[in-house]
């Protein structure tokens, strides 16, 4: 694996990092929906997180991360459509894939 991609992964686990920190002690989607500073901070992570997953699929073809296309497509919805997007969505989002994804990304770096 090239030093970029490693970067990219890199990119990722830490955006993974920063989403779990600010979302700290909120276990609830109420507590989430009414949380704006945190609702932008976590919308702004799994923006980059969105990028450095299609820059990492452009370097590493033969490894893939499961989601990738959904993972892109959702980064370009919250770049080119941030006013249609869905709380619950993201909430998803983040309690059922971004587990799934950081353990990829663990494994992928620790392969390396």
């Amino acid at each position: 694996m090239s030093e970029e991609a490693k970067k990219f992964l890199a990119d990722i686990r830490h955006a993974i990092e920063l989403l779990e920190d600010f979302l700290g002690e909120i276990t609830s989607f109420l507590e989430y929906q009414k949380d704006l500073k945190t609702k932008s901070a976590v919308e702004r992570q799994l923006g980059i997180i969105g990028e450095a997953v299609n820059q990492y699929r452009k370097l590493e073809d033969n490894k893939e991360l499961s989601h990738t296309r959904q993972i892109v497509d959702f980064r370009n919805r919250l770049i080119h459509s941030y006013d249609n997007i869905d709380d619950a969505i993201v909430w998803v989002i983040i309690k059922k894939h971004i587990p799934t994804l950081k353990e990829e990304v663990q494994k992928e770096l620790e392969n390396e």
